[in-house]
């Protein structure tokens, strides 16, 4: 995997612009607060600078430390690629499916309330129905990979879960790999149902067991309400191969809802922002927010503290990981793929990118860069 070089050239707009001209948040909490002011304060003298030289021809430079928070857009680029590359490296050589799970948007407000016990809900109501769908028809355990968007493109809240799965499972035993039917994996319709049913039956659990009677009542409310409602499941192989979708999901491993690139224009009261209209065959469109309801509905998109928003399941488990994937090539005969790497790039630990010497112009290339960046202590 080739990294993409990064320049030294600052985005013409950047949401620290906007979070600086929105000014305090009023109802934001500790963490979200927290956030803000990391972004704001990312690669600033703020946070200090640190010394970057090339080992080829002595040039060095002096460059802002980064605040290497995890919904900073300028941070976590080192982190992203290796997460991708890693992901990579486990793909055998089967069919793999795109499986998207959402919840009903009535949900919403009891994210906000109760973000890690309706999340945490969502993970396991759609892994055990995919788990279930695996013992059912392959007899075996399928590979999950589950990431976590609580974001549509114009920043609203709409939670949904992205899961990779492997299109065939290892048995129980490890003695035999049941490969899916092409093209098939299951019944969407039956797939939805039984992610209904698990998500439900949590709720019910959650009523039965709080002492407040007050919110058991408005679970069992909740739960009539939501059982009427279509829970969208959406499955499909992907076309391109299961390397796009890692891609695309890797894009959004170390950060939350929008980068940058993304942002058209940032005044003095609005910004405004491209976006994919899904429903118009992904047209671009632009919107224009002010600042105070952009920075609102971002501040959404903040986990709580140490959530962990990507998980694996079944046969790629982290327990036990290598050996099942070690015992599903040798089942399938394929040969083991290379250990990721980013073109032998250590990265920068603050946050940073792979990048060219801007003095002698060497491209990050072969097993080790021809140009390597150091980072003695910070200043």
């Amino acid at each position: 995997m080739t990294p993409t070089l990064a320049t030294n050239e600052r985005p013409r707009f950047e949401l620290a612009d906007v979070f600086r001209a929105s000014g305090e948040v009023s109802g934001a909490t500790t963490q979200q607060r927290r956030v803000l002011r990391a972004i704001i304060n990312c690669r600033t003298a703020t946070l200090g600078s640190h010394t970057e030289s090339c080992a080829n021809c002595g040039e060095t430079r002096i460059a802002y430390n980064s605040c290497r928070n995890r919904p900073c857009p300028k941070c976590q680029q080192h982190k992203q690629m290796l997460w991708t590359a890693q992901r990579e490296a486990e793909l055998l050589p089967i069919e793999y499916f795109h499986v998207v799970f959402t919840l009903p948007h009535q949900l919403n407000r009891w994210a906000r309330r109760y973000p890690r016990r309706m999340y945490d809900r969502l993970f396991a109501s759609a892994t055990q129905s995919l788990l279930g769908l695996g013992q059912r028809t392959l007899g075996g355990d399928l590979g999950i990979t589950a990431v976590l968007h609580t974001w549509g493109q114009t920043l609203q809240q709409h939670l949904h879960l992205h899961c990779i799965v492997t299109g065939g499972a290892l048995s129980g035993d490890g003695q035999r790999f049941q490969r899916a039917r092409p093209g098939f994996l299951g019944s969407v319709e039956a797939l939805s149902a039984r992610y209904q049913q698990h998500y439900l039956a949590g709720l019910q659990r959650w009523a039965a067991t709080t002492e407040d009677l007050c919110l058991a009542r408005e679970l069992c409310a909740l739960g009539e309400s939501v059982s009427a409602t279509a829970w969208v499941v959406y499955a499909k192989r992907p076309m391109c191969g299961p390397q796009q979708v890692i891609g695309y999901l890797g894009r959004y491993t170390q950060r939350v809802a929008i980068g940058n690139s993304r942002l058209l224009n940032v005044t003095a009261e609005r910004v405004r922002f491209r976006w994919k209209d899904y429903r118009t065959n992904g047209q671009v469109k632009a919107m224009e927010l002010s600042h105070e309801e952009f920075t609102r509905r971002f501040l959404q998109h903040v986990l709580p503290p140490g959530y962990v928003r990507i998980r694996h399941y079944g046969l790629l488990a982290s327990r036990g990981r290598a050996q099942r994937l070690a015992r599903c090539r040798a089942l399938l005969q394929a040969s083991a793929r290379e250990e990721p790497g980013i073109d032998g790039w250590s990265g920068d630990k603050r946050g940073g990118a792979p990048f060219l010497c801007q003095a002698c112009q060497l491209l990050l290339s072969g097993e080790r860069p021809a140009a390597v960046l150091s980072f003695p202590q910070r200043r």
